[in-house]
């Protein structure tokens, strides 16, 4: 089950529905199923915090990704900066549910095992994300 809450900011405009299937026909590319997973919207205080608390991390983020997947169902808690969303999507050029869209993403493909801290991971982990933008856009 997909669950969308709120931590100290007001719920994006998102379509509920549309994304939860497109989020489990990205995790069935990979071959994966969606078990639990958590999206908590915040704001950039809220994100700071947790990635102080259980990260040992000084500094803003985009998400946060708790990862409770077990074997192939995807489960987990990811925590997203509305905040530094909207600043993204200025830096970038692109439009803020684009921007939205990406990190919603993004967190989904972190639990189906992709990653994007190592030498050469961050353009697959590019890769991945316009390949499941473009299967929403579809």
């Amino acid at each position: 089950m997909i669950t969308y809450q709120t931590d100290g900011v007001k719920m994006p405009t998102i379509k509920r529905r549309e994304i939860s299937a497109w989020v489990k026909s990205v995790a069935q590319s990979l071959g994966k199923k969606v078990g639990d997973v958590a999206y908590i919207f915040c704001n950039d205080e809220k994100i700071l915090e947790v990635n102080r608390e259980y990260l040992q991390h000084d500094y803003y983020t985009d998400i946060i990704t708790f990862d409770y997947t077990e074997e192939n169902t995807i489960s987990g808690d990811l925590f997203i900066s509305l905040d530094t969303v909207r600043s993204n999507s200025e830096q970038l050029g692109v439009s803020y549910d684009q921007e939205l869209r990406r990190v919603i993403i993004h967190g989904i493909l972190h639990l189906c095992g992709i990653d994007d801290k190592g030498p050469g991971e961050r353009e697959i982990m590019e890769e991945h994300e316009n390949k499941a933008l473009a299967m929403l856009n579809d």
